[in-house]
């Protein structure tokens, strides 16, 4: 990845609260959105939001996509490359 795409990313990811935190949170772990939730103190419906964000951006991934319940969420290698300039 050039630096231009590792500006646009990092500023998509800093401009929002909410995707920091997130990304942040789920770290070099794995987390459910209600975990997420909880840790940062932030809504489950927010948190639900900046998942599919950062889904979108190819910075998380869901492990278990099919389950109605007890979604796992874990950074992409893009994921931790953002993480290490936060």
């Amino acid at each position: 990845m050039n630096e231009k795409e590792l500006y646009s990313i990092l500023g998509f990811v800093k401009v929002s609260k909410y995707r920091t935190d997130t990304l942040k949170t789920i770290g070099h772990t794995y987390k459910m959105p209600t975990e997420i939730a909880r840790e940062t103190e932030f809504k489950t419906s927010q948190v639900s939001t900046a998942l599919i964000d950062l889904k979108k951006k190819n910075l998380v991934v869901c492990l278990n996509e099919d389950a109605k319940k007890g979604r796992l969420y874990r950074c992409t290698e893009l994921g931790h490359e953002i993480l290490e300039h936060l």
